[in-house]
């Protein structure tokens, strides 16, 4: 720590790098340590494969599963941005983090979260047009609004994001600076560490995050309104149990991811709830990620097909360029 200013200013010191806690104070960061690593691994392999399977399939290049690609690339990149740090701490025991690549991650982490949001609105905006709409699916739901609705969710997610780092990087930190989680997050950076007036911080988060996120939770509580109302008047059996299917799936990762974050951000601050805090935390940073291809893509009908025709050609190429080497050494 370095001092700064003179006169009252001399009395402070400028914090250079913060302590995350993280779960150091549990038993057995072994397991802890193991059973991360594999959340991650399937994670990366799951969300990779989809976005592969996107690419590679024509017959995947519809407007679900472009944006199911978009939302798989994200989870990756979410996954990374908060998973590798923590599983170097629990195996090293190394805590500190410097003030520049704290704010970075804040940054990335801010990003991709409020992109997701914008993405699972998308998403259920889409699913209300395939029930809802399913003659006119096709005509509304065109390449060039799916290109638009993609860019404006990452370009939200970049604008909340750096306002909100912006806004925070201006604090003072003078100490204490440990912080009581496992990442950089909003919250316990300004309330827990900052020895600066942290209302305007706090007043313009609160406004980016009524503004950013507060729409596309509403728009998707509003499209799976109308599903379940259409889906209920489906007078086939079989249909209604096949559009219920698809929808409640989709439904548990939107519940899963908004409503943790809701309690995550609404429970009062108190010391006896940090620990519920960072369990639920948890859900919407590592299981989410790990979940969503899971639910959304690995079930389906039209990704198991894919799989397996891409299974079957890396077989076939595998074979000919066994058999190709066998040629070449006779």
């Amino acid at each position: 720590m370095q001092y700064k200013g003179n006169g009252e200013e001399q009395n402070r010191t400028t914090v250079a790098e913060f302590i995350l806690l993280g779960f150091g104070d549990l038993p057995n960061l072994e397991l802890l340590f193991l059973l991360f690593l594999v959340i991650y691994m399937v994670t990366m392999s799951g969300n990779l494969l989809i976005v592969l399977l996107v690419v590679v399939d024509r017959h995947l290049h519809t407007p679900m599963y472009f944006f199911l690609g978009n939302l798989s690339f994200l989870e990756s990149c979410y996954s990374s941005t908060i998973l590798p740090r923590m599983l170097t701490s629990l195996l090293t025991g190394e805590r500190s983090v410097s003030v520049v690549a704290c704010f970075v991650q804040f940054y990335i982490f801010a990003c991709l979260g409020g992109a997701e949001c914008y993405f699972l609105s998308i998403m259920s905006y889409d699913r209300y047009l395939a029930v809802c709409k399913p003659l006119h699916y096709s005509a509304l739901m065109n390449g060039r609004l799916c290109l638009l609705l993609a860019a404006v969710s990452w370009v939200s997610g970049i604008l909340v994001s750096t306002s909100t780092t912006l806004s925070i990087s201006a604090l003072s930190f003078c100490g204490p600076n440990e912080i009581d989680h496992y990442l950089c997050d909003l919250s316990p950076v300004i309330k827990e560490i900052s020895c600066s007036d942290t209302y305007t911080v706090e007043m313009m988060a609160f406004i980016s995050a009524c503004v950013f996120t507060l729409p596309p939770f509403l728009l998707t509580l509003a499209s799976y309104i109308f599903i379940i109302v259409t889906v209920l008047r489906i007078p086939s059996t079989t249909g209604r149990q096949k559009a219920f299917s698809t929808c409640s799936s989709h439904l548990t990762v939107v519940g899963l991811f908004y409503g943790t974050l809701m309690l995550v951000y609404m429970l009062p601050r108190s010391t006896n709830l940090r620990y519920l805090k960072k369990i639920f935390s948890l859900f919407y940073t590592v299981l989410t990620p790990m979940v969503n291809p899971l639910i959304y893509s690995l079930r389906n009908k039209e990704v198991k097909e894919a799989m397996r025709k891409g299974f079957m050609k890396f077989r076939v190429t595998l074979q000919r360029s066994r058999f190709n080497n066998q040629n070449e050494n006779k």
